[in-house]
């Protein structure tokens, strides 16, 4: 059974896979060979995008994800399509807008980004033990501390979860920060504004389940989630 870390995953040196998939062929500045560069971009994102190959086609899946220094890890029902196990390889993408670039020629704008691709050939967590501390990672990427302060699955809602694991053996990663690449170009002399307009996303202030009772507070670690100007409103 592969080593599952359950707390927060901090950065690993070493390089990258370099695949003929992971091999950066355009815009190789922006790419990224660390694999602590993958670990920063996993930490920053929230949603994955899993590409699946089916029978009908071709299918994109939305969904959350948990990690440590070696796997991803997705779930689901086990009447999943995407998550039935029977694929040779799965696609996780993961990417986070930092902002728009605006320049002079509309040929010339450009997203600040950071983005992961990792391919891999899913595996069924079988194990028990392995399950559960999957599902930590997911939970815990999220909400840290939400696991240990709500009820944890049952053996009805485990068995009705699938969990995947998918190696971080081969993975791409790219980056791009920064202004405008024509301020070199005749297009600087067109008298037009032109930068950055950065993307600031932030967790807002708590709002408590109408149902429950008047005056329950939310516990410290979702207060401190979303951040010190975020005042409950109870």
């Amino acid at each position: 059974m592969p080593d599952i870390e359950t707390s927060s995953p901090v950065g690993h040196a070493g390089p990258l896979s370099a695949t003929s998939r992971t091999r950066h062929g355009r815009l190789r500045e922006q790419g990224r060979t660390d694999r602590a560069e993958l670990l920063a971009v996993l930490r920053a994102g929230f949603i994955g995008h899993l590409g699946v190959p089916t029978a009908e086609g071709l299918m994109v899946v939305p969904t959350v994800y948990g990690f440590d220094q070696q796997y991803a890890y997705v779930h689901g029902s086990i009447a999943s399509q995407s998550l039935s196990g029977d694929h040779p390889e799965l696609c996780l993408t993961v990417t986070i807008v930092d902002g728009l670039v605006l320049a002079r020629s509309v040929f010339e704008h450009a997203v600040n980004y950071r983005s992961a691709m990792i391919y891999a050939q899913p595996r069924i967590v079988a194990d028990p033990a392995e399950k559960l501390a999957g599902l930590r990672l997911i939970s815990e990427h999220l909400a840290p501390g939400q696991w240990d302060y709500a009820r944890q699955p049952s053996r009805k809602e485990l068995a009705a979860t699938r969990l995947l694991s998918l190696s971080l053996a081969e993975a791409s990663v790219k980056v791009r920060t920064g202004p405008p690449d024509d301020a070199d170009s005749p297009d600087a002399q067109l008298g037009l504004w032109a930068g950055e307009l950065p993307m600031d996303a932030r967790w807002r202030p708590p709002l408590p389940d109408p149902a429950l009772p008047s005056g329950l507070m939310p516990p410290p670690h979702i207060i401190a989630r979303a951040g010190s100007e975020a005042h409950p409103r109870f």
